[in-house]
């Protein structure tokens, strides 16, 4: 895999695409978009022909995002994780975001925040590690307060989700109140958050449906708008046709009215979208 470091600039702030693996989805890609239309698949394929394989299997990059900004390191979402992650068990781990992050000049202790746009395993894998993984990963040592072996990754950083998240943490993977939320508390790491709140750059926006407390980032300079979009968009079928049900969603509804939401900006905004499964980093509409 290509540790290529693809950055966006906006205004003063630089938005930096992590690649932490790829590999394929575990089941055919109709199964997760029912609905889909022959017409659909084909116009999806021409816009990202990267997510398709030769055998018409759906085919996913796992990324994570860092923003840089005059006042602080936020780093959005934490990839599939080192080879004893929750995500082992379908993903392709291990994931490559500690070289990812080297290749970037960026180390884990500089980072003061992490986003988790939600609690799926595939986007919480290097936020908390074992002391395996911490001993054979640079600049992770002076981790805070380990609990059961396991430490944040990222040292310094304030861990911000949703209280609709955690508070759904059993319904959505019980397994990730040992592994990730009560690590996270017992370092004093672990930020609640109820709706939209500022970052140092940027702001969180809760972009609810594909799980009870999903969020995204969004950077906005003047009319230039970012949005760190986590699983609001999975696929490009949802980016052209955000109508369209995904079978992964706990509210489809909510996550329609979501994806409406934010990329509907108006002919004046210029949107650029940084996804963590399309093909390319960044796109813009």
């Amino acid at each position: 895999m290509s540790l290529s470091v693809p950055r966006l600039r906006i205004g003063s702030t630089e938005i930096i695409a992590l690649a932490d693996g790829e590999g394929p989805f575990f089941s055919p890609r109709a199964e997760a978009f029912p609905e889909a239309t022959v017409a659909q698949w084909a116009e999806a394929d021409r816009y990202d022909p990267g997510a398709v394989d030769a055998e018409g299997s759906w085919r996913l990059q796992f990324r994570a995002y860092a923003i840089r900004g005059d006042k602080g390191l936020t780093v959005v979402d934490a990839g599939i994780g080192p080879a004893d992650s929750p995500a082992g068990s379908w993903a392709p781990v291990p994931g490559a975001l500690p070289e990812s992050l080297a290749a970037a000049g960026i180390d884990p202790a500089e980072v003061d925040t992490v986003v988790l746009t939600h609690l799926h395993t595939d986007h919480v894998g290097w936020a908390v590690v074992t002391e395996d993984a911490v001993l054979a990963t640079a600049g992770t040592a002076d981790s805070k307060a380990p609990t059961g072996g396991r430490r944040p990754y990222f040292p310094n950083a304030e861990y911000l989700l949703q209280r609709a998240e955690y508070d759904a943490i059993d319904k959505l993977n019980p397994q990730l109140r040992e592994t990730l939320t009560s690590p996270l508390a017992a370092a004093d790491r672990l930020r609640l958050l109820d709706g939209d709140t500022l970052l140092r750059a940027g702001r969180v926006v809760t972009t609810p449906g594909h799980t009870p407390g999903h969020q995204s980032v969004l950077v906005a300079d003047g009319r230039e708008l970012a949005l760190v979009t986590g699983d609001l968009l999975v696929h490009a079928l949802q980016l052209l046709h955000p109508e369209l049900a995904y079978v992964h969603e706990v509210d489809p509804e909510a996550a329609r009215r979501s994806r409406e939401r934010m990329l509907d900006r108006g002919a004046a905004i210029k949107l650029h979208l940084a996804t963590p499964h399309l093909t390319e980093p960044f796109l813009s509409t």
